[in-house]
C-alpha cells in the first residue's frame, strides 16, 4: 500500500495544536518605533569553525549580516553578543571572538567591527559608552562567564544595563535558558531577528501544516538520544524512514541478526513502543531490507551487499543497500513534504555514504521539481549534504543542531516561548 492511500482524513494537523501560536514581535515592529542613537543588544550565533586561527566556514556569519544591516541603517547603535565553543567559565585566548570581528567586519562589507575585551563589566561599558550610532561592536564570549549557563539574575542585569532593546537571531540557541537568550527577553523590550524569524517560519510551514503525505528520514548513531524525536514523529507523520546505526537496534528488536554491528540491544522495549504508537498513527516505518556490510570500519574497505536477513559473521551493517534506497526513493516519490534529521550509514567513509547521497540528491530533484517541499537539519545530515554538493539544493536547511531537534521533538523552546510572551 503506498504513502499516499495509507493517510487518513482524520490524521492530526502537525504541531499545530500543541505548540503555541501567540504572534511573534518581529524586528519591523522595533524599526517602526524608530531606533535611532538606541543601543540594541542583538544575540547571535557565531560558533564558527576556526582554522589556525581564521574562520574557514564563514555560513553563520553570512546569515546575521541582513539583521545587523537592517538596525545600523536606520541608527541603532548594534552591539552583538555570542557564545564560541565550551569554555571552562573562564577566559581562553583559544574561544576568543576577536578575530570574528574582522570576519564579521569583511561580510559587513568592509563596514568596522569594533570588539570590546568583555561582555560585562567597564570594558563593556566603555566600548557601548563609545558607540556611535550606525556602529557595530562585538562584545568577548558570553561563556566565558558561568552566569550566562546559569542564568544568573546578576550577570542579566549586567548584559541588560547595556542596552535599550534586545533582538534574538540565534533560533539555534533559542532551546537554552541561558542568559542571553530568556534572561535579556524578560528585562528589556524584546524582538525576533530577520534570520530567527525565517527559520521559524520555514519550520513551522513544514512541520505545522505540510502538505500531505509527510515523511520523516531519521538516521544516526542511537535511539536513546531520539527517543522523544522518533515517539513524536510516528504520530505526525505518515511515513517514517529509519537509518544509520539506529535502524540496526529497529533490526535487531525484529530478531534479526546484526552481528557486530553498532546496536543498543536493551533498547527492545522501547522499538516496541514506538512500533505500537506507529500502528495506532497510521505511521508505516520503512527500515533497511539490504545492507552495506564489511568486517572493519576504514576508508574503502572491502565490502558486499547482503539481504538485511544475511548479515555474514563478524560483520558489520554501514550503509543501506541499492534495494532499500529504491523502496525509500518510491516512498517519498509518494509525498508531497520531507523532513530529514541524521545520515543513513556511515558517510564519513566511502563507500559507505552512498545511501545518503543517493537519497539526498532524490529528495533535491523532487524539490527542484517543485514536487516536494525539504527541509533538513541537525548533525551530521549538513555535514552529509555539503559532502554532496547539495546545501543549497533542499527547501529549507536549518543549522541549529539541538534546537532543531527539540522543536522536531514538539518541545517548546525557551528562547522563543519568552519572545511570544512579549
Amino acid at each position: 500500500m503506498s504513502p499516499r492511500s495509507q493517510v487518513k482524513n482524520n490524521k492530526s494537523e502537525v504541531f499545530s495544536q500543541e505548540r503555541a501560536v501567540s504572534p511573534l514581535p518581529k524586528l519591523n515592529d522595533l524599526l517602526k518605533h524608530g531606533v535611532k542613537g538606541k543601543r540594541v543588544l542583538l544575540r547571535v550565533d557565531i560558533n564558527v569553525p576556526m582554522e589556525h586561527g581564521k574562520v574557514s566556514d564563514a555560513t553563520r556569519i553570512r546569515k546575521i549580516v541582513p539583521t545587523i544591516n537592517a538596525l545600523a541603517e536606520k541608527g541603532a547603535r548594534v552591539i552583538v553578543l555570542s557564545h564560541f565553543g565550551r569554555p571552562k567559565k573562564e577566559y581562553n585566548p583559544d574561544l576568543s571572538l576577536a578575530p570574528i570581528a574582522d570576519a564579521l567586519s569583511k561580510e559587513l562589507g568592509g563596514k568596522e567591527v569594533k570588539f570590546a575585551v568583555d561582555c560585562i563589566g567597564l570594558a563593556a561599558k566603555d566600548s557601548v559608552k563609545n558607540l556611535n550610532d550606525g556602529e557595530v561592536l562585538l562584545l568577548e564570549n558570553l561563556r566565558f562567564h558561568e552566569g550566562e549557563e546559569k542564568n544568573d539574575p546578576d550577570f542579566t542585569r549586567q548584559l541588560a544595563d547595556l542596552g535599550d532593546y534586545f533582538v534574538n537571531d540565534a533560533f539555534s540557541c533559542s532551546h537554552r535558558a541561558h542568559s542571553s537568550i530568556v534572561g535579556l527577553a524578560e528585562k528589556l523590550p524584546a524582538y525576533a531577528g530577520l534570520l530567527l524569524d525565517e527559520e521559524l517560519s520555514a519550520l513551522e510551514k513544514i512541520l505545522e501544516k505540510p502538505k500531505k503525505p509527510f515523511a520523516a528520514i531519521v538516521g544516526g548513531a542511537k535511539i536513546s538520544s531520539k527517543v522523544d524525536l522518533l515517539q513524536n514523529l510516528v504520530q505526525k507523520v505518515d511515513v517514517l524512514i529509519i537509518g544509520g546505526g539506529m535502524a540496526n537496534t529497529f533490526l535487531y528488536a525484529q530478531g534479526i541478526n546484526v552481528e557486530k554491528s553498532l546496536c543498543e540491544k536493551d533498547c527492545k522495549k522501547v522499538v516496541d513502543e514506538i512500533f505500537k504508537l506507529a500502528e495506532k498513527n497510521n505511521c508505516q516505518i520503512i527500515l533497511p531490507t539490504d545492507a552495506v556490510v564489511a568486517d572493519k570500519l576504514e576508508e574503502f574497505a572491502e565490502c558486499k551487499v547482503v539481504d538485511i536477513n544475511s548479515v555474514p559473521s563478524g560483520n558489520m551493517i554501514l550503509d543501506i543497500g541499492p534495494r532499500t534506497i529504491l523502496e525509500v526513493a518510491n516512498a517519498i516519490s509518494e509525498c508531497q513534504s520531507l523532513v530529514w534529521n541524521g545520515p543513513l550509514g556511515a558517510f564519513e567513509f566511502r563507500p559507505f555514504d552512498v545511501g545518503t547521497i543517493s537519497l539526498s540528491r532524490i529528495v533535491a530533484n523532487q524539490t527542484a521539481n517543485g514536487d516536494l517541499v525539504s527541509v533538513a537539519g541537525g548533525g551530521d545530515i549538513l555535514s552529509a549534504l555539503h559532502k554532496a554538493g547539495l546545501r543549497n539544493s533542499f527547501t529549507y536547511i536549518s543549522t541549529a543542531g539541538g534546537a532543531f531537534l527539540e522543536w522536531l521533538e514538539g518541545k517548546e523552546l525557551p528562547g522563543i516561548k519568552i519572545l511570544r510572551k512579549k
